[in-house]
């Protein structure tokens, strides 16, 4: 259903086992800066009513789960750390279209959204799978389910409209670009590292 290109070696999963408190504080900041965008592209475009229906409803889930993975960290006698740079996000973000139309741009916007969300998706169902925590394992296939319906949400969008557009080959360019950018990531223990 994602159609990445590149899947996570499942080694990456030991790495984020030696330091859960860093993976945890990674996720949170990443669940606010989900919610973050949702907004931006909220502002951006809202005189798209459904889209702006829809996106405020996944920004307020984005924040809920910011707010459950904080519960967690707390619960394990954890500090949120700050913010960290999103490597892979920032190298993502160089795929979009900058010069053209208000129309492109959203487009583009929609699908480096469901990019995040599918890859975030995928690295869920890898630790869903794979972390030898139970609580974090339910808690992560719980997630993973939540980021696929916000991958549909971003990709049905962009779908939507992007009239004049051929969003799925933009989606291919898309797809193929992040199999080169994700290479250089699984080594670290954040979502996208």
């Amino acid at each position: 259903m994602l159609h990445l290109k590149l899947a996570t070696d499942p080694r990456w999963v030991n790495i984020v086992e030696k330091n859960i408190e860093e993976i945890l504080t990674d996720h949170a900041w990443c669940e606010q800066k989900a919610a973050t965008n949702a907004i931006t592209i909220i502002t951006l475009n809202s005189e798209y009513p459904d889209l702006v229906t829809d996106l405020l409803l996944l920004a307020q889930e984005e924040l809920e789960h910011f707010q459950m993975v904080h519960d967690i960290i707390k619960k394990r006698g954890y500090t949120l750390g700050r913010e960290r740079k999103d490597s892979y996000v920032n190298e993502l973000y160089k795929f979009m279209n900058k010069g053209g139309s208000r129309l492109e741009s959203m487009v583009d916007r929609l699908l480096f959204s469901a990019m995040i969300e599918a890859r975030s998706c995928e690295r869920f169902k890898l630790l869903s799978k794979e972390i030898k925590d139970p609580e974090l394992s339910k808690f992560y296939h719980d997630l993973m389910i939540s980021e696929a319906g916000h991958y549909t949400t971003f990709i049905g969008f962009a779908r939507k409209y992007g009239q004049n557009i051929n969003v799925d080959k933009r989606w291919q360019e898309l797809v193929e670009f992040e199999a080169e950018v994700i290479k250089n990531y699984g080594k670290n223990e954040t979502i996208h590292g």
